[in-house]
């Protein structure tokens, strides 16, 4: 389906190409943690050419999430701020799972569920890199102990099983919320999908004659 003359605009390009690459690089670390996890999951080293390939490039790709993470934050930490209407909107989950948003508080550009996960990976993710480098062996190895490293590994691994129950959620949304991957993949949403799900975030696009993602400054209400 070509883009229609009324669409709006969720997702600018970079801001797509950069949630790919940390979506991207967080598949790989996680393919590649659950192969140094256990002996089950072994075989997924292959998919990296070897074991030891995989060991030696797990902490790069590491550090070029947090990169492309940093990015992330930067772009969308202010539309997810949390407000009085999102403690609203948790309380009223019953109906959003039944589809009934119309009874549900209107929300702006991310509603609570999508900033729970957001303020969650922030967290998270963080505590990977930082528990990931004291674990470093080749680099850091020599500045840790050995207790210092076994606290580390055990952070790693369950801040990484957050991580990943986290990711499936927001995965399991995105696929829920029919047209939700369209917007991330191309960028764009259909008015009456901007209304049904992010209502408060469509008024104020149309308020301030705006075709997305942000409301136009000039023509905001002073």
């Amino acid at each position: 389906m070509s883009r229609p003359k009324d669409a709006i605009t969720r997702y600018k390009t970079v801001s797509r190409l950069n949630h790919w690459l940390t979506g991207l690089c967080f598949v790989l670390l996680m393919l590649s943690g659950l192969a140094m996890f256990h002996p089950y999951f072994s075989w997924l080293s292959f998919l990296f050419g070897s074991g030891q390939w995989m060991r030696a490039i797990h902490p790069w790709i590491g550090c070029l999430m947090i990169a492309s993470f940093l990015g992330l934050f930067i772009q969308f930490w202010h539309h997810n701020v949390w407000e009085r209407r999102d403690t609203e909107w948790v309380k009223n989950i019953d109906k959003v799972l039944a589809k009934k948003e119309d009874e549900v508080p209107e929300v702006g550009r991310n509603n609570a569920g999508q900033k729970g996960v957001f303020w969650a990976m922030a967290l998270l993710v963080p505590v990977l890199f930082l528990s990931g480098l004291v674990i470093w062996e080749y680099y850091f190895g020599h500045a840790t102990s050995i207790e210092a490293q076994r606290v580390a590994l055990l952070i790693h691994s369950a801040a990484a099983i957050g991580a990943i129950l986290v990711w499936i959620v927001h995965v399991y949304a995105a696929l829920w919320v029919k047209y939700s991957m369209r917007a991330m993949i191309r960028g764009w949403v259909t008015p009456g999908w901007a209304w049904k799900h992010h209502r408060a975030w469509f008024r104020e696009l149309v308020d301030t004659g705006s075709r997305g993602p942000e409301p136009n400054p000039r023509n905001r209400a002073p």
